[in-house]
């Protein structure tokens, strides 16, 4: 019967791509190297571990790293949370990496020997992309580009991880990197901003090491600047990449910001994270009530460290003399608006410390020595504006005082500039940073490029790992005078007698044990987190929706039949008439040479509502003519080198 329609609902509706495809898996494509979460995830379900670990570690240098401490937008935008939970990411990620990163197993140590391991398993395994490591070396030694001794030096001020992501590709491009470090140890806030109960040494070290394998060359001590100019650097090197981060802490310039003991949080995290514990007039700077401004993930860091100090052995009688009594964190935000993670804010409350929201800094009061009593506070009356971006606004009748003996911003951080004073074809901006293309990621001096926190700010670790990588192949192209290309072919291959595992949309997600209170703080130094086991881990994995298995349907062989509605447990599918969508010039296309414009209300169409689609095949089970299959998307990449007019414009 004919469908009619009289004033009834319209469906927007998006004609299948290669680019909606790829969509669909939402994990990889939040993650800033697109890593096939959804591939190790699944790996890990059936037991395949080590293949789990080679599909993080291609496009990702940092794997092991990631696994700890990573923001994991993969899981922000997890298909499984709008369902209940997201798929807990980066704790399978890690799950993989301790059995098989280079902190764990000698084999990911050899460079040689981790690239012959993922050419091995490449080829065989199902994957929403080719993992990118193996692929685009694989390319490079058809290339016959120079190996590291001969290859051409690149500076790298920064070894952070946009310094090392850099540096990793470069060293695999052939080219020298040279990094430089102001700490005495590499990894810049990695190693000396992120806490050790979160982040141990080993694994960064192992990390370092593995890249420094490659051929890459690090100098510590050594700030560009102060102990060597940037000029210098540029005049034995082919070319230079910043990646200082933000090493410096913001403050606000209100009454008794000047005072003693107000530290930076930034500054306070990389001097305990080196065994430096900061003194003042040659007492400890850590005394009494503690209070940390700011409600992100750092801010935390910082009132979590503080609390260790007050469980440290009794030997270390720095630390004991310090005597922190309390640790208070005051936030702009409501707990709700509050930026830090969500465990971060229920392991500081299982530690003790004290929150206060929705108020800001009005005053620092100090004594007569000019150290602190108490910070006066205003309540925040709103953080963000109707368009959410941060206008906070503040009753200034509205006052709460709390005492203080040590005072610690945290509300953010800042880079520190010196090094750009000598350079005088470097541009700033009235902010005093560098301009930069953000296409070439060039600066105004032709030889001279920015990665990281230095060129967009704060972000996640994963972006300045996408960042360094970014700036290594425009290092190439600068010096090479060729763009490297990458082209991806996609397809789709039927998946014969297709099945999931028995009521796996019902599994809760699997909390991510940890070290009870009492355990943690008995060394500054515990790990809090101590990770999933293989049940809990398989478990976990068998919660993932698998989402570049997507329902491709035949409409030469469907009969419009129903069942796949009807069996449908989502209720994802439904058949509608054609003149009831709305889809833009993209539809009118697809349907030019099949259906006439004035017929459309005769015929129907299937649409499917991806966003509650959890792949079960039921669809595909139920149809009597064959019309649906479920089919795995394939992402391949190949890499080619095309030239480029000029080498030396920006």
């Amino acid at each position: 019967m004919p469908a009619t329609q009289t004033h009834a609902e319209t469906y927007p509706v998006e004609v299948p791509t290669p680019e909606y495809w790829r969509r669909q898996v939402k994990c990889q494509e939040a993650c800033p190297v697109h890593t096939d979460s959804r591939g190790y995830v699944r790996a890990i379900a059936h037991g395949r571990y080590e293949e789990a670990y080679l599909i993080a570690r291609g496009p990702n240098p940092l794997a092991s790293i990631c696994g700890r401490v990573c923001g994991a937008p993969c899981e922000a935008a997890c298909r499984r949370g709008s369902l209940d939970q997201a798929v807990a990411i980066r704790a399978l990620k890690r799950f993989v990496a301790d059995r098989y990163g280079a902190h764990a197993d000698t084999r990911s140590r050899n460079p040689l020997e981790l690239i012959r391991r993922l050419f091995q398993h490449g080829p065989q395994r199902e994957s929403a992309r080719s993992e990118e490591l193996t692929a685009f070396r694989q390319f490079l030694a058809e290339q016959k580009l120079p190996d590291n001794s001969e290859g051409e030096k690149i500076a790298i001020i920064g070894s952070g991880p946009a310094g090392l992501a850099a540096a990793h590709d470069l060293a695999l491009m052939g080219f020298r990197p040279v990094v430089y470090e102001m700490e005495p140890v590499p990894a810049g806030m990695l190693a000396v901003g992120i806490p050790k109960y979160r982040l141990p040494n080993e694994l960064i070290e192992a990390e370092v090491e593995f890249i420094r394998s490659l051929g890459v060359d690090f100098i510590c001590n050594t700030q560009v600047g102060r102990d060597i100019s940037l000029d210098e650097i540029r005049k034995s090197h082919r070319a230079t990449i910043i990646a200082i981060g933000l090493k410096r802490s913001r403050a606000l310039p209100i009454p008794g910001s000047d005072g003693k003991r107000v530290l930076g949080g930034v500054e306070l995290l990389r001097d305990l994270a080196l065994g430096e514990h900061p003194q003042i007039d040659g007492e400890p700077a850590l005394v009494g009530k503690v209070v940390v401004i700011g409600g992100g993930n750092v801010a935390f860091d910082v009132a979590r460290t503080v609390v260790r100090q007050t469980g440290v052995d009794v030997s270390r009688s720095a630390l004991r003399e310090a005597g922190v009594e309390e640790v208070h964190l005051c936030s702009l935000e409501s707990l709700e608006e509050l930026p830090a993670d969500d465990e971060e804010i229920l392991e500081g409350d299982e530690e003790g410390v004290i929150r206060h929201h929705n108020v800001g800094p009005k005053e620092i009061v100090l004594d007569e020595g000019g150290y602190p009593k108490a910070v006066v506070f205003k309540r925040c009356t709103r953080v963000f504006d109707e368009q959410g971006r941060f206008a906070p606004e503040f009753d200034e009748s509205d006052l709460t005082t709390i005492p203080a003996d040590t005072v610690i911003w945290s509300i953010g951080q800042r880079p520190d500039l010196s090094l750009f004073d000598s350079a005088q074809d470097i541009q700033l901006n009235d902010r005093g940073l560098p301009v930069w293309n953000p296409e070439t990621m060039r600066t105004t001096a032709e030889d001279v490029f920015l990665a990281g926190d230095i060129a967009y700010g704060p972000r996640l670790l994963i972006d300045a790992v996408a960042s360094g990588k970014q700036v290594a192949r425009k290092v190439f192209e600068f010096v090479r005078g060729q763009s490297l290309v990458e082209e991806i072919e996609l397809r789709h291959e039927e998946i014969r007698h297709y099945g999931r595992e028995w009521d796996y949309e019902k599994l809760p997600r699997t909390p991510i044990p940890v070290r009870n209170r009492d355990e943690r703080l008995r060394d500054h130094q515990t790990i809090v987190e101590l990770g999933y086991n293989e049940p809990q881990a398989v478990c976990e994995g068998c919660r993932c929706l698998d989402c570049d298995v997507n329902t491709i349907f035949d409409s030469e062989k469907c009969i419009l039949c129903g069942g796949c509605a009807d069996v449908c447990p989502e209720l994802c599918l439904q058949l509608v008439s054609l003149d009831r969508l709305a889809g833009g010039d993209d539809l009118a296309r697809t349907l030019q040479d099949r259906v006439p414009e004035q017929e459309a209300a005769q015929y129907s169409a299937i649409i499917k509502d991806e966003t509650i689609c959890i792949r079960c095949g039921l669809c595909a089970e139920r149809c009597p003519v064959g019309a649906i299959t479920m089919e795995r998307m394939h992402l391949a990449s190949q890499w080619r080198l095309q030239p480029i007019a000029s080498s030396n414009g920006r």
